[in-house]
């Protein structure tokens, strides 16, 4: 490669790392360190809180999973990835920023703003991933993604040291509500030289007469379900992403109001095991991409779920705040881990021309164990609440000691109670995974599909 191509795709992929950085300061203030919290404890408050919180990611999760597909093929036949990742971007950017006006009892404008934010977060993230190919060859995939996934998460820390920064000299849910509008603008910063200056590849493929994007859209669709069987092994792949996505998300989405409930950490104490968490997650990052383009995707993914399920187990019996601090750093190195990688892998995988197509279906699996994994939680933790208060004392004959500054006592253990699903998703996740051949996959991944 001479050295104006090296120094021309250096350049495509920092605006691509770029865009990262936006997308994770998102991800790290509204749903793990600020806007979770605040909705279930002071927007609702109670463990209704957990239920309505489940449940409105689990809508936006479900929408995402039924129009990411089609977007997708649209996106690969015109060439416009961009332009459907920037009609997403200011949904999410928008939304984040209305978020500023959602006050203690304004709980259908919080579920209605969150809800069009994480559409626009989520759905923008078919098309971001499906430029991955754009910029990174095939052997260096893991290495790429790895990196983009770690500097995403130095931007993310960036943030929420500044909203740290803002919560410790300022009082008041006000000051709570200002940082997600500075969320929202970070984001668009960030964001805004992806689109600005990333030069797509063209769409090789032209409209015919009587022809529409939509109408091509679902008879690709169809097409690819019709030679699904060319692709066994990557379905396996997806079926086993599923499931352990299903662990991953759930644990993402409660991170913030499992320490609330359970050890009564107040905001700013949220915001610092979150940057611990997002320290952690770009040594993990980093590493699980090394080990994927030196031994295999599969190899690094099956390292970091073992962690991932230690940790889990970890958090079901620990007592304390330190504990807790530790296991959730622990626990960082996992997650962003086994995020980076499970991208890659779809990327290596899936036949040339076709990547959004295929990271479309990778998004229908992502969501739709979005939908269900934390709608799982959010339900599990308040009806075993609700069952556990309705004992009374009957329910002290469980081991389990009340951990002094958090939730009432029956709110501590619907926390406990609902974190046996997400070990259980983990644990048969990985069991799926390991019987996927990569080498196979990746060999079917370079022939064109079957008529």
């Amino acid at each position: 490669m001479s050295l104006a191509n090296q120094s021309s795709s250096s350049r495509r992929r920092w605006l691509w790392y770029l865009y990262d950085v936006g997308n994770s300061a998102y991800a790290a203030v509204v749903i793990l360190a600020i806007y979770a919290a605040y909705f279930k404890g002071h927007v609702v408050g109670g463990a209704e809180g957990s239920r309505l919180w489940g449940i409105s990611v689990g809508i936006a999760m479900l929408v995402v999973a039924l129009i990411s597909p089609v977007l997708g093929v649209i996106a690969d036949h015109t060439g416009q990835k961009k332009r459907f990742l920037s009609y997403f971007t200011a949904l999410s950017v928008t939304c984040t920023a209305l978020l500023y006006f959602v006050q203690k009892g304004d709980i259908l404008l919080g579920m209605v703003l969150f809800i069009l934010a994480e559409i626009g977060y989520r759905g923008g993230q078919v098309f971001y991933n499906s430029l991955l190919p754009e910029v990174a060859e095939q052997d260096e995939i893991g290495r790429v993604s790895g990196n983009g996934w770690a500097i995403g998460l130095m931007g993310g820390i960036v943030c929420l040291f500044l909203v740290l920064a803002m919560v410790t000299l300022n009082e008041g849910t006000w000051i709570v509500r200002i940082s997600l509008v500075v969320t929202a603008i970070y984001f668009a910063v960030f964001a805004a030289p992806l689109f600005l200056w990333f030069q797509e590849k063209e769409g090789e493929n032209k409209l015919l007469p009587g022809e529409n994007v939509f109408s091509i859209a679902f008879n690709k669709l169809r097409h690819t379900i019709r030679s699904v069987r060319d692709h066994r092994e990557f379905v396996k792949y997806i079926v086993a992403f599923l499931i352990y996505n299903d662990g991953i998300l759930m644990a993402i989405n409660f991170a913030a109001i499992f320490g609330a409930v359970m050890f009564g950490l107040d905001q700013q104490q949220i915001i610092l095991f979150m940057i611990l968490i997002q320290f952690t997650s770009v040594i993990g990052a980093y590493v699980s991409g090394w080990i994927a383009d030196k031994r295999s995707g599969k190899a690094s993914l099956v390292i970091f779920l073992l962690l991932m399920i230690g940790s889990v187990v970890g958090l079901f019996v620990v007592e304390s705040v330190a504990g807790f601090y530790v296991i959730g750093g622990i626990a960082g190195l996992a997650l962003s881990s086994v995020q980076a990688v499970s991208r890659a892998m779809v990327g290596a995988l899936a036949p040339p021309g076709r990547s959004a197509e295929f990271y479309g279906f990778f998004a229908v699996a992502g969501r739709t164990s979005s939908f269900i994994g934390p709608t799982i939680y959010g339900v599990i933790a308040a009806e075993a609440a609700l069952f556990f208060e309705s004992q009374g004392d009957k329910a002290s004959f469980l081991w389990f000691r009340v951990l002094e500054g958090g939730a009432p006592f029956t709110e501590q253990l619907g926390q406990r109670v609902a974190i046996l699903p997400v070990i259980l998703f983990l644990v048969v996740g990985l069991v799926m995974l390991l019987g996927v051949n990569e080498k196979r996959a990746r060999q079917r991944g370079r022939v064109p599909v079957s008529s």
